[in-house]
C-alpha cells in the first residue's frame, strides 16, 4: 500500500516549494537524503448553480390563450338583504368593547412578550473587573505562554517569496527555524516578525540541510525565548500544541495528540535532504508552519515542526490531513549549539553505503563499491567492528531495521562519539557488533 510522502512547510509559490521523495539512505553510489469579496467567491466548487425562466418582463413565458377558460356570467338578479334592528346593535358593540379590553389585559399579563416593547432588552454580562485567566495546561494557558516566543519569517530569494515561522532560542537575537524556510535567502531578504508585531531584518548564522534546521540572528536584546524540553520524556498519546503562521495567518494555534514516535522521515532532495528521526502528530499543521514549535502540556518545546504527509498521487503539497512530523528538541538543541558556535553542523554516521535494490530482511550493506562511495568506509565505525560487504544489518540497540531510512535516521538521532549495538548477519551467521559513531566526513 502506498505511503504518505511527507512534504516541507514552507509556504511558497509552487515554482519555490520543496516536495519530498523517498530516498536510500546513503545507498551505493551519489544519493542523499478593497469592497466585500462578491457572492461567488463562497460558493462550494462543484455546486450546480439553480436557474429558473424571470416570472415577469419580455423574457417571462408567455401564457396560451386557448388554455384560459372564459369567465361564467354573474347572475343578475337582486337579493333581499337582511338587516339587524337598533335593539341589537348597542348590546353588541359594548360587548365587543369589553371583549378588546380584557383580551390586552390578560396578553399583558400572561403572554410572552413580542419584542417590540419600550423597555424590552437582552440581559447584560457585566464586564470583568480583571482578566480571565486560564488553567496554565489548557489550550489557552499554553497558548498565552509560548506566543510572545513565537515569530513569523517573511523571505525572499531569486526565486520568489514565502513565509515560515520561528521561535525564540535566546534573550539576545536568536531564532530557529527549518533550513528550507531560509535556503537561498543569502542573496535575498529575511524580515522577522514578532509576537507584537515588530519586524527586523535578519541573517543566517549557520544552517543544516542534513537536519533542516537553521539559525537566524536578529539585532535585539531582552527578547523572551521559548523553553526547550526534553522530547525523550515524549510518549504517544502525549497532548501538544502547534503554533506557528500557517499560511501567513500570524499566531495560528493548534492542538492534537503524539500520535507515534520515531517516524523515519525523508524530506527534501539532492544535497539538502532531511532524514529525521521524527515525533509524528495530528495537530493541525500546514504550509507555514515550518519552524514553528510544538509543545507540551508543560509549555515547552518538543518538537520544531517541519513536514506533512502527502497523499500518493499528488503532485502538488496539500493542507493537513493530521499526519504531521517534527524534529525531536533534543536534536534541535544539539545542531543549534553547533550552528551558533561554528555555523555548521555535523552528524554521526556508520561509515557504509546500502544496497538500493535489496528486498529483504534488514537492509543489506552494498554488495559492490559504488564509483564515489566505497561499500565499506575503510578505517571507518563499520569497517573497525567488523562489518563487510554484503552484510545484513537486522536491528539497532534491538530496534529492527526494515528500510534504510530507519537505520540512518536512528543513527543521525544519536550524538558523534556514541556506541550502539547492531544485529548483523553474515552468510548464515548472526552476531552482535558494537560500532562506535564518526562524524560524517566534510
Amino acid at each position: 500500500m502506498p505511503q504518505a510522502a511527507p512534504v516541507p512547510l514552507f509556504a511558497a509559490p509552487s515554482s519555490y516549494r520543496r516536495t519530498a521523495e523517498d530516498q536510500d539512505v546513503a545507498p551505493a553510489g551519489p544519493s542523499r537524503e478593497a469592497g466585500p469579496a462578491p457572492a461567488a467567491s463562497f460558493a462550494r466548487p462543484g455546486a450546480p448553480r439553480l436557474t429558473g425562466a424571470p416570472t415577469s418582463g419580455p423574457d417571462a413565458p408567455a401564457v396560451e390563450a386557448a388554455s384560459v377558460a372564459p369567465a361564467p356570467a354573474r347572475p343578475t338578479g337582486r337579493r333581499r338583504r337582511r338587516t339587524l334592528s337598533a335593539a341589537w346593535v348597542a348590546p353588541l358593540v359594548a360587548l365587543s368593547v369589553a371583549a378588546g379590553f380584557l383580551g390586552g389585559l390578560l396578553g399583558d399579563r400572561v403572554l410572552p412578550d413580542d419584542g417590540r416593547r419600550s423597555d424590552a432588552g437582552l440581559p447584560v454580562v457585566p464586564a470583568p473587573a480583571a482578566r480571565v485567566d486560564r488553567e496554565p495546561e489548557s489550550v489557552a494557558g499554553i497558548a498565552a505562554g509560548v506566543l510572545p516566543s513565537v515569530v513569523s519569517l517573511e523571505v525572499t530569494t531569486a526565486e520568489g517569496a514565502g513565509s515560515g515561522s520561528g521561535f525564540i532560542l535566546r534573550q539576545d537575537g536568536y531564532v530557529l527555524t527549518n533550513n528550507h524556510v531560509v535556503e537561498g535567502a543569502t542573496g535575498g531578504s529575511i524580515v522577522v516578525q514578532f509576537a507584537d508585531g515588530t519586524e527586523l531584518p535578519g541573517t543566517v548564522v549557520g544552517a543544516t540541510g542534513d537536519y533542516d534546521l537553521a539559525v537566524v540572528k536578529v539585532e535585539a536584546t531582552g527578547l523572551t525565548p521559548a523553553a526547550l524540553g526534553d522530547s525523550d520524556t515524549v510518549v504517544v498519546g502525549d497532548p501538544v500544541v502547534a503554533i506557528g503562521a500557517p499560511l501567513g495567518l500570524v499566531g495560528t494555534v493548534t492542538s492534537g495528540i503524539v500520535s507515534a514516535l520515531n517516524r523515519p522521515v525523508v524530506a527534501g532532495d539532492g544535497s539538502d535532504t532531511a532524514f529525521i528521526n521524527a515525533i509524528q502528530t495530528d495537530a493541525a499543521i500546514n504550509p507555514g508552519n515550518s519552524g514553528g514549535p510544538l509543545v507540551n502540556a508543560q509549555g515547552q518545546v518538543v518538537g520544531v515542526n517541519s513536514a506533512i504527509a502527502q497523499l500518493p498521487g499528488r503532485l502538488t503539497g496539500v493542507g493537513s490531513i493530521g499526519l504531521g512530523f517534527a524534529i525531536p528538541s533534543n536534536q534541535a538543541r544539539r545542531t543549534a549549539e553547533q550552528l551558533i558556535e561554528t555555523g555548521t553542523a555535523t552528524y554521526p554516521v556508520i561509515g557504509v553505503a546500502l544496497e538500493p535494490g535489496y528486498t529483504g530482511e534488514g537492509v543489506q550493506v552494498a554488495v559492490e563499491n559504488g564509483s564515489r562511495t566505497p561499500a565499506v568506509t575503510p578505517d571507518g565505525p563499520a569497517d573497525l567492528a567488523g562489518i563487510r560487504r554484503g552484510d545484513v544489518i537486522l536491528s539497532i540497540d534491538g530496534r529492527p531495521v526494515t528500510a534504510s531510512e530507519e537505520l540512518i535516521v536512528t543513527i543521525r538521532a544519536r550524538e558523534v562519539g556514541d556506541t550502539v549495538v547492531l544485529r548483523v548477519r553474515t552468510g548464515e551467521d548472526e552476531r552482535d557488533v558494537r560500532v562506535q559513531l564518526q562524524a560524517a566526513p566534510d
